[in-house]
């Protein structure tokens, strides 16, 4: 698979990586810890991402309460994988219910140490602030983090989920990206974007298909199915239930079908023809789902059609 330089990190990714917010839990968050994919569940995802040629993979500490960290740490040992996998680990978040979160110099410090642990290894190439610590002044945990740069432990420090103000206060120490971003979800193109261009950052968004909202797996006047994201938390979707955005979705079908492909592969395809974007960043539920990234690899859109894809749902 084709990789890409991680801003001038030094550090190659490969141009689809591998999710892992949904192993042991959905996401951080702990009422639903214990969900998501089981640990054989897991495994088959990595097998196929690897087998795809996928050697970056991205977690957190508090991904399905440290059951993601674990498995990955279980599955490298199991498949004898080493150096050539590329991790890359977040910190911020509470690890259960009732525990500290956050982003001060201690915790930092005591956060990484437990993810090497469940990781099994000595050094995390990629870690980012899960999200901004309003607690915690910015100059205290960029300090921290360059201590653990410069002490060998972390390749390379980022930033997720955050503004350009913050983005611009950490510049020197933040050296990519990892936000929101899809057709459906344009918010960075104001100010992150821009300024991760003028200061040469890498960018690898995450929610590409907008909680499954670009598949076309949502339909207007149609309940979800259960188990989906719109059933279990459609908080952040919600805004989308309209018909403007139902609209949108079936010209988003039947460009897709001129092509030859499914409405998922076609708005991969739009994002991985962004400029800015260095490697997307897919959360699968099954092996199978693997399938429209590597599709929007080969599938290669003209400038034309790169803006009225994005024309559409602008």
């Amino acid at each position: 698979m084709e990789t890409r330089p991680l801003a001038t990190t030094g550090i190659d990714v490969t141009r689809v990586i591998l999710g892992c917010g949904n192993f042991g839990g959905i996401g951080s968050a702990p009422d639903f810890f214990g969900q998501g994919e089981s640990r054989a569940e897991a495994f088959a995802l990595m097998d196929a991402a690897w087998a795809a040629g996928i050697r970056t993979f991205d977690t957190a500490d508090a991904y399905g309460g440290g059951r993601s960290e674990s498995w990955i740490g279980e599955w490298r040992r199991a498949r004898g994988v080493g150096d050539e996998l590329v991790l890359s680990t977040k910190v911020f978040n509470p690890m259960d219910r009732g525990e500290d979160s956050g982003l001060a110099p201690e915790r930092i410090r005591r956060q990484l140490e437990s993810s090497l642990r469940r990781l099994g290894v000595e050094r995390v190439q990629m870690y980012l602030t899960h999200a901004p610590d309003p607690e915690t002044p910015l100059a205290e945990t960029l300090g921290a983090l360059e201590e653990l740069v410069s002490a060998g432990k972390v390749g390379a420090v980022g930033a997720s989920n955050v503004d350009a103000a913050t983005l611009a206060e950490g510049l020197g120490t933040y050296r990519w990206v990892q936000n929101s971003y899809s057709l459906l979800d344009r918010g960075d193109e104001d100010e992150v974007l821009p300024l991760c261009a003028a200061h040469g950052l890498g960018f690898t968004p995450f929610s590409p298909l907008a909680g499954g909202w670009l598949t076309g797996k949502y339909r207007r006047d149609a309940a979800p199915e259960p188990g989906s994201r719109m059933s279990m938390r459609p908080e952040p979707y919600l805004h989308l239930q309209r018909d403007r955005i139902y609209d949108a979705l079936d010209e988003l079908g039947e460009r897709a079908a001129a092509h030859g492909v499914d409405r998922a592969t076609l708005a991969l395809a739009w994002l991985f023809a962004q400029a800015p974007v260095t490697a997307v960043i897919v959360g699968p539920r099954r092996p199978e789902h693997l399938e429209p990234a590597l599709r929007a690899l080969e599938l290669r859109l003209d400038e034309a059609e790169t803006a009225e894809l994005g024309e559409i749902f602008s």
